[in-house]
């Protein structure tokens, strides 16, 4: 199966020729080039998940809102609906009380969540976990705690159950927050997939090749229990001259 994560750059930011409303169809375009079977999202407010079931036709989709005051689905799943049947969904909030809506810990700047979703695959009756999140781009007392509420959701399940994190982490490789993940189960897609940790700067600005500040990968796709990566890439395309995002897109390819 192939697993995609893509931060589409909220609709609400100010980005002139790059506003959401000249990239929603190469947005979606890169999205279906690669064919993949999980696409989670970052970053998505309510128009945007509008524009994108409406071009993914074949998909299933997920989100639920961030914070009571507003409809932003941010950290919004869609899956292909002819290959799995969805079992059970959820989010959690990062913070010291992740049941509370709109919640915030460790002065992050922004609230953050996690957004998951259990599937069976229909052909094999085989049962999966995506867990799609967004950390804090401020704080990194907030990355590190952030990652360890997902890590102890995780630990609910048992060691071999396969599970599939992805998200902007806004960490690169070495940073503690991606030390805390790999040090409690969570294997790095990429490197099981290519034998290396860096891909080069997933963050581009819009500027792709010509951006000048290498902030390293800080988007990521990870493995735990009964799944193994096997293939990846990073999509750079700009159809026409024009970037789906602010972001490359990542994609993992796993064999359960």
């Amino acid at each position: 199966m192939r697993v995609m994560t893509c931060n589409v750059r909220c609709s609400g930011a100010r980005d002139g020729e790059n506003d959401w409303v000249h990239r929603k169809d190469v947005c979606a375009a890169v999205m279906l080039s690669r064919e993949p079977d999980v696409i989670c999202c970052q970053e998505v407010w309510d128009d945007q998940v509008v524009d994108l079931r409406d071009r993914l036709g074949g998909y299933a989709w997920f989100g639920t809102i961030d914070e009571p005051t507003t409809r932003r689905p941010v950290n919004s799943i869609f899956y292909r609906r002819d290959r799995f049947e969805r079992l059970s969904a959820g989010s959690y909030w990062l913070s010291e009380t992740p049941h509370v809506c709109g919640s915030r810990s460790w002065d992050s700047d922004c609230v953050r969540l996690a957004t998951w979703l259990r599937l069976i695959e229909r052909a094999s009756g085989r049962e999966l976990r995506i867990v799609n999140t967004h950390l804090d781009h401020v704080s990194q007392a907030a990355r590190e705690g952030q990652a360890g509420i997902i890590n102890e959701d995780a630990a609910a399940y048992a060691a071999d159950y396969p599970q599939i994190l992805t998200g902007d982490m806004n960490a690169a490789p070495g940073n503690p927050a991606i030390e805390r993940f790999l040090a409690t189960g969570w294997r790095d897609a990429w490197q099981d997939a290519h034998g290396l940790a860096e891909t080069g700067t997933t963050f581009h600005g819009f500027r792709g090749a010509d951006y000048d500040r290498d902030k390293g990968r800080i988007d990521w796709i990870f493995t735990r229990g009964g799944v193994r990566a096997i293939g990846g890439e990073v999509a750079r395309d700009a159809p026409q001259g024009r970037y789906p995002s602010d972001h490359y897109f990542l994609t993992a390819d796993l064999e359960l």
